[in-house]
């Protein structure tokens, strides 16, 4: 390992697995079943996600990555940002976009996630790629609270993707107050969201024509047979993209093709799964800029910077704290 990459673990050896257990009892017993779709991204469904990034449906990804190229130079112009730290940060590609315009000023990157080989892999190609540059990397979940890197300030603080929309209203007001609890005065934070539209051009980037949300979605019952050694049948599930209009959001969910029982032997559980009967694997929150605003407000951070596409699909936001 170089001098210049550090990787820290912030996570029991066995957290993945005691909160995949902890989520399954609580979420498959609930009514109606719902899983987070943190349990997407084995090493299937990570390759999945990056082909889903390709497709000419799925416009998030190449959005915001066309965003953040135009607005890369008055980020950095506007925070004068020391470190940048970055939340799921995953391969760190888009975070280059940041580097490069951060330039000399920049003295460290500090990526957090929870997978450790994706750390591990980003973090040697950038202290290659940027010869003064510090990578100090975590492994931690972004939920926990957010401490920040022992590195000079100002902090710019990524949290790119529209991951934010993954968080339903409760879960988005905790992180955005932790956030604001760790940044200072100076530190700002780049957010990432992507906006209400067109219902159908919405549906079709979480239901591509190719098939492959509908194999991601899927994967999570691969992951669950694998580590918890569940028998689910891929094929007895559909996959469904549904808007939900009154809360704005876009809800991934799996629909027993017929009545069913499943057993997932490591909890010692049975479950039971009428025919058509739908869980819930992931929301997408889509926002509107009064409404986020609004949000980033009450946690106590202030809108300084709107950027956003010509067709308004997606924005990418600088807030500070107030």
């Amino acid at each position: 390992m170089t001098p210049r990459f550090t990787l820290t673990r912030r996570l029991a050896p066995d957290h993945a697995a005691r909160s995949l257990r902890a989520d399954v009892s609580a979420g498959l017993t609930a009514t109606p079943k719902t899983l987070p779709p943190k349990w997407f991204y084995d090493a299937r469904g990570s390759d999945l996600f990056e082909e889903i990034t390709r497709l000419p449906e799925y416009y998030p990804t190449r959005t915001e990555r066309e965003i953040l190229t135009a607005a890369a130079p008055a980020i950095a112009q506007l925070t004068g940002a020391r470190t940048l730290v970055e939340l799921g940060s995953g391969s760190s590609e888009k975070t280059r976009l940041l580097l490069d315009a951060l330039g000399a000023n920049l003295r460290g990157y500090a990526p957090l996630d929870v997978s450790e080989s994706a750390l591990r892999e980003a973090g040697e190609a950038l202290v290659r790629d940027y010869p003064d540059l510090e990578v100090a990397a975590t492994v931690a979940d972004f939920e926990s609270p957010i401490v920040l890197p022992d590195t000079p300030g100002p902090y710019l603080l990524a949290f790119l993707g529209s991951t934010l929309g993954n968080l339903d209203a409760g879960q988005r007001a905790a992180f955005l107050t932790s956030v604001r609890t760790a940044l200072g005065p100076g530190d700002a934070l780049l957010l990432g969201a992507d906006l209400v539209k067109d219902t159908g051009e919405l549906l079709r980037a979480y239901d591509d024509s190719s098939g492959v949300t509908a194999a991601f979605n899927k994967n999570v019952l691969h992951v669950l047979n694998r580590e918890l050694q569940a028998d689910f049948d891929p094929d007895a599930f559909d996959h469904r993209a549904v808007w939900d209009p009154a809360e704005e959001r876009v809800e991934m969910r799996l629909r027993s093709a017929h009545e069913q029982q499943v057993k997932i032997a490591a909890l010692d559980l049975l479950l039971h799964f009428e025919e058509g009967e739908e869980w819930r694997t992931e929301i997408s929150v889509k926002f509107r800029r009064e409404s986020l605003a609004a949000e980033l407000a009450a946690a106590g951070l202030a809108v300084r910077q709107w950027w956003t596409d010509e067709h308004e699909r997606f924005a990418l936001l600088l807030a500070e704290p107030v």
